[in-house]
């Protein structure tokens, strides 16, 4: 046998050991746990998250609500979870800007969307807060025929909701990140 050929049958055999070494490490996020501890989707479906804190029948109301409803889903499947454990307070900004202008009209063909969010999860058995966080979503929609107004409010809704279930996402992401490795 060549040298080179003892080379590589050392490295596949110490790639081997490594990999063995390490399989017993990996455990999936969302396994169930034999040792009777709660696993990750009982302790999401422990996440309580109240109404979010704005004007009643304004813009941002709706998108609070359409942020709420998604993560309800995302983190209990259904409208309602177990018993809380922990509370999730959300607060949140938004943001609309023009990114192109038609010369002609001087009104907006394309505009930018974004969703500022600030969350706080916190333990109801000490009221204390154990996890804060940041995300952000935007999104940019196209405005067709610059005397749509119509399909410019459809197009500026598809685009609230959009960044509402990004946000979610982003949300629900980290929630799990934390149950799973307590960080």
């Amino acid at each position: 046998m060549s040298s080179a050929r003892i080379r590589i049958a050392a490295r596949l055999i110490a790639v081997a050991a490594l990999a063995a070494l390490t399989a017993g490490c990996f455990h999936p996020m969302y396994a169930e746990h034999s040792d009777g501890t709660p696993g990750l989707r009982e302790k999401l479906m422990g996440v309580e998250v109240p109404p979010v804190d704005k004007p009643n029948a304004s813009r941002e109301a709706r998108i609070g609500v359409e942020i709420r409803n998604a993560l309800a889903f995302k983190l209990y499947g259904n409208a309602t979870g177990m018993p809380p454990t922990h509370r999730l307070v959300l607060r949140f900004t938004t943001s609309r800007s023009s990114l192109m202008i038609d010369p002609a009209t001087a009104l907006p063909t394309s505009e930018n969307y974004g969703i500022d969010a600030q969350f706080n999860l916190i333990e109801i058995a000490s009221n204390k807060s154990v996890m804060t966080g940041t995300t952000f979503s935007r999104v940019s929609y196209d405005i067709p025929g610059s005397y749509q107004r119509f399909a410019r409010t459809r197009a500026f809704r598809d685009a609230e909701d959009r960044a509402a279930q990004e946000i979610a996402d982003n949300i629900q992401t980290r929630l799990a990140s934390f149950f799973s490795a307590g960080t």
